[in-house]
């Protein structure tokens, strides 16, 4: 079906043309403040993970899909991913001018026709970052983000690329980190020629075996030159590791260690400020541990922090049952794992710059930009200890100019809410609905659902949207919370690249992105109901 055409200006004198543009540039704000003026996206753009530079995962300039014409969503086509035992995908796809770029379960990057899914061209990282190996796969989780002729992304390695957007040719590659452990799961922010991202680890996950010599890695933020592809400073976010002894089997022990930057920086251009989140230490408690940093966008200079949990330190051994030796901090309950895994959101309150970020306790915080003063916090989660940290704010959050959405993962159940960003006053909340581990491709498999919103949460002129474990994608009214739109993607798939598709949970590390009149979501993440199929890359159009 044909879209209708915007009306054309030909014929009117350039100043009655110059007030129908600022008439129409302020009414798609939707009543958002001085920071809404930030390259917001256009209706057929969502370039980056955050959407714009301050993080709002919010595209104002959407006109099509509106809650008047939700109800309308088709599923146009959908995208195969290999399927890749352990593997949950949640790399957001970007999407510039026409053309969708994604990350891929088996160390590819993807650019597609953003509306038929046809294919423009692949990338393999294997020939720079090493052969694949059939027991540890390298899915591509980082979010890409579009700048000029370039697209980056990060790998599973540790790798950064920057590849010709429209040839899919690599311009350059750097590894960001030569520990074996670490990962690309934050994904890039361009500003001023930079290309700013974080390094995570997957070694706390390595501890699932004792005898692993726990633990070496530590984590930073990075600045890379984005057109040389050279580093330009670093921020380490613990002291180096040193040995430490032995745990009680004779490995290795080192402390302290961790530290891992999970999420996507942001920023404050009038303060040329990159905001970031940190996660928990892993030995030891020292660093920057579960805080927020502000940091010069030229040097990496802190200009202030705020540690709001301290000391925690946590690895995946805390869950063993008979491994508490394994984790000291269990004797004296510090093994808390409420760390940032969200990213932040940059807005005014009045005059007064702020900015915004969930952390997985539940919390959501709000510190004054320039200082670190803190201006308000809205604890969502009455109980943060549920699944340990997994019941808080995990991935990112959504601001319209008119409220802060929210969403809480494992929570018992995941809830969404609107905030007021003035006080963190709570305008309305929808639990995850009640009956959707009940129909659709989940209620074949209820010891799996679970009623928990997994995804980062996005948002456009009147609509939130985001999805969840029981294997619905939802759109919500900006203004009640009430569900307008929803769609069970628990079930096989024809795709556009002959993969054989079998849609789970709504992947977390991303979310939806909304652009041109077209909704894309990865059905690929935990729980994954039982298939031979990966998961798989949606899009939906109006009918």
């Amino acid at each position: 079906m044909s879209q209708p055409r915007r009306p054309r200006a030909a014929g009117f004198g350039t100043g009655l043309v110059a007030l129908l543009t600022a008439l129409v540039l302020l009414a798609a704000t939707n009543g958002a403040g001085a920071e809404d003026t930030e390259a917001r996206p256009r209706s057929g753009n969502w370039t980056s993970w955050q959407a714009d530079p301050a993080g709002s995962r919010f595209n104002g300039q959407e006109h099509r899909i509106t809650p008047a014409t939700v109800g309308n969503l088709d599923l146009k086509w959908a995208f195969g991913h290999a399927k890749v035992p352990g593997v949950y995908l949640g790399s957001q796809p970007a999407v510039a001018d026409g053309v969708l770029y994604v990350g891929g379960a088996e160390g590819t990057f993807h650019a597609l026709d953003a509306r038929t899914g046809a294919a423009r061209w692949t990338f393999d990282v294997a020939p720079v970052a090493g052969a694949h190996s059939t027991t540890s796969p390298d899915p591509v989780r980082s979010s890409p983000a579009v700048e000029g002729n370039t697209v980056y992304f990060g790998d599973n390695r540790g790798y950064l690329y920057a590849l010709d957007r429209w040839s899919g040719a690599l311009r350059w590659s750097l590894k960001l980190d030569t520990h074996p452990q670490a990962q690309i799961t934050s994904s890039p922010l361009v500003y001023n020629g930079q290309v700013y991202i974080g390094i995570s680890s997957k070694e706390s996950g390595a501890t699932f075996d004792l005898t692993y010599p726990c633990c070496t890695f530590r984590g930073s933020v990075v600045a890379v030159n984005a057109a040389t592809g050279q580093l330009t400073w670093r921020h380490w976010t613990t002291p180096e590791p040193q040995p430490a002894g032995t745990w009680p089997n004779g490995a290795n022990r080192y402390e302290p260690s961790g530290v891992a930057v999970w999420s996507s920086p942001v920023v404050d251009r009038e303060t040329g400020t990159i905001f970031v989140g940190t996660g928990q230490n892993y030995t030891g408690a020292a660093g920057d541990t579960d805080s927020v940093l502000a940091l010069n966008a030229a040097t990496g200079a802190v200009r202030w922090r705020s540690q709001e949990v301290f000391p925690d330190t946590f690895t995946v051994a805390c869950g063993i049952p008979g491994a508490d030796a394994y984790c000291p901090s269990k004797a004296n309950g510090t093994d808390h794992d409420w760390d940032f895994g969200a990213s932040a959101n940059v807005f005014s309150i009045g005059n007064r710059r702020v900015v915004g970020i969930g952390q997985k306790n539940g919390v959501y915080h709000v510190y004054d930009a320039l200082t670190g003063a803190k201006v308000w916090d809205r604890a969502v989660v009455a109980d943060p200890n549920t699944k340990g940290g997994s019941s808080g704010i995990q991935w990112g959050t959504s601001y319209d100019g008119n409220r802060l959405y929210v969403a809480t993962w494992f929570a018992n159940p995941g809830t969404l809410y609107a905030l007021d960003p003035a006080t963190g006053a709570i305008l309305w909340q929808t639990e995850s609905p009640a009956d959707g581990c009940q129909w659709g491709g989940a209620a074949a498999n209820p010891e799996l659902c679970q009623r928990a919103f997994t995804p980062a949460v996005s948002a456009s002129r009147g609509l939130v949207y985001e999805g969840g474990a029981d294997g619905k994608m939802r759109v919500f009214s900006a203004s009640t919370g009430a569900v307008l739109w929803q769609y069970d993607v628990v079930r096989d798939f024809t795709t556009v690249n002959g993969v054989p598709a079998h849609g789970t949970a709504l992947s977390g590390g991303g979310g939806a992105v909304v652009a041109d009149g077209m909704l894309y979501v990865q059905a690929a993440y935990y729980p994954q109901y039982p298939s031979a199929s990966g998961g798989a890359l949606l899009a939906f159009s109006l009918r």
